[in-house]
């Protein structure tokens, strides 16, 4: 049975991002965004219910694409499509599909193509080339929650200018989504062990994470995210470490 548990962890995942879509289609982007993050933990735990067991199967890396496919592709491709169709200056098509904002779903698309490319390359075993899918999830998903955020705060009411401008959300899923599929190595953020020599960056991440989240919570989420591949660029992948 024991074989069978991180895969179970991987349909609540799936299960998670369906219920996220549920909640974006009735415009609860905010809810939709916290299944993300829902999602997220479900991911985590499916790899680490794996290697505490000691169980690997194929059918396990299979479902675990699959499910991240909905989670960290499907659902920010409609959170954003949301954002989008409610953006005063999105331009107008007069038909109740909105074809403008369309554009959105480019997320999903390159989201299913870099898990496919994942799944393929023996390069990222250690490290990633191309931006995860879940770290991508959580950048789109978090500008709902920044924009909800903004609304109560003058000081931040500025960041409408990210959340609720069509061009801006579109430059954002386009480009966010080419990150997807580049070449652009990215450092694994597994901890190899507790030493800070052997894990210096992912120990600069975390800390810059708590921090930041502590004093701008939502609106740390792209920083965060920003930092991760800063990071990487600083400190390069190693592809030849096991």
């Amino acid at each position: 049975m024991k074989k069978h548990i991180p895969n179970f962890i991987t349909t609540l995942n799936l299960f998670s991002g369906c219920i996220g879509i549920v909640m974006a289609l009735q415009y609860r982007l905010d809810y939709a965004a916290y299944f993300i993050v829902l999602s997220a933990l479900f991911d985590f735990m499916d790899g680490m219910a794996a290697r505490l067991l000691h169980v690997k199967s194929e059918i396990g890396k299979e479902l675990d694409s699959l499910a991240d496919v909905v989670s960290f592709g499907v659902l920010p491709g409609f959170i954003v499509y949301q954002l989008m169709v409610g953006s005063p200056n999105t331009p107008e098509t007069g038909s109740a599909i909105n074809i403008f904002a369309l554009i959105a779903f480019i997320i999903p698309v390159l989201s299913a193509v870099r898990l496919a490319k994942f799944n393929l390359d023996t390069r990222q075993t250690t490290s990633f080339i191309g931006l995860p899918v879940p770290a991508n999830a959580l950048f789109l998903g978090s500008l709902p929650l920044i924009k909800m955020q903004a609304g109560f705060s003058e000081s931040l009411a500025g960041l409408t200018f990210f959340t609720n401008n069509y061009y801006v959300l579109a430059v954002i899923a386009v480009g966010m989504s080419l990150m997807l599929v580049s070449e652009v190595p990215l450092i694994s953020l597994k901890f190899s062990n507790l030493k800070f020599t052997d894990n210096k960056p992912q120990f600069i991440l975390v800390g810059f994470a708590v921090i930041s989240f502590s004093v701008l919570t939502f609106t740390a989420v792209p920083l965060i995210i920003l930092a991760y591949i800063v990071l990487s660029m600083v400190f390069k992948p190693d592809f030849n470490r096991k």
